[in-house]
């Protein structure tokens, strides 16, 4: 279960992306990673995924490890890779897979025609909305491999677990307004 909790410091993403979309800051820095170029007649990612994006997610999962890991309680709980690891080196690097995970998903949406933010009513796309909810989690066992190499049982089990949470909280934000769709 170890493993698992080496993900929490992802929360900082959203926490720190939350206000940055809802109030239209860093405007900026609102620009596609993909620099609009297309590939077949579509965007490589879309409009949605954007260097601020990028940036301030980064920032807020490196933010949170760094929080976090001045808890001996937290610390405990880390692989013990992880508990000595710099918290910052240790978020930078789980903040880049926050961020690379997103990409691959994005760019096979787009070539299946799916808008951002909605999904295909087929097995493909039931698929690819379960495996958005924790798409992370594969890159990061390749980010985070200086500090930390994960095993495929602990790679399996951090993504079924983040997956669920990050479910879990999809239905929560739906039942009280905060999202259009439960998934």
């Amino acid at each position: 279960m170890r493993a698992t909790w080496a993900f929490v410091p992802a929360l900082g993403a959203a926490a720190a992306h939350a206000p940055v979309l809802r109030f239209d800051l860093l405007r900026s820095l609102k620009r596609p990673l993909d620099g609009g170029a297309s590939l077949g007649g579509r965007r490589v990612f879309g409009d949605n995924k954007t260097v601020r994006g990028a940036l301030v997610m980064t920032a807020g999962t490196t933010a949170a490890a760094a929080a976090l890991s001045r808890s001996e309680w937290f610390r405990e709980r880390l692989p013990p890779e992880l508990r000595d690891a710099p918290p910052a080196a240790y978020g930078l690097l789980l903040g880049a897979a926050v961020v690379l995970g997103e990409l691959p998903n994005s760019f096979a949406k787009r070539r299946l025609g799916i808008e951002p933010g909605r999904r295909r009513g087929s097995p493909l796309g039931a698929a690819i909305a379960v495996y958005d909810q924790a798409d992370f989690v594969p890159w990061a066992a390749l980010t985070l491999r200086p500090l930390w190499r994960m095993s495929a049982a602990e790679v399996a089990e951090a993504f079924a677990v983040v997956a669920g949470v990050h479910l879990a909280i999809n239905v929560v934000g739906y039942a009280v307004g905060a999202r259009t769709s439960p998934l």
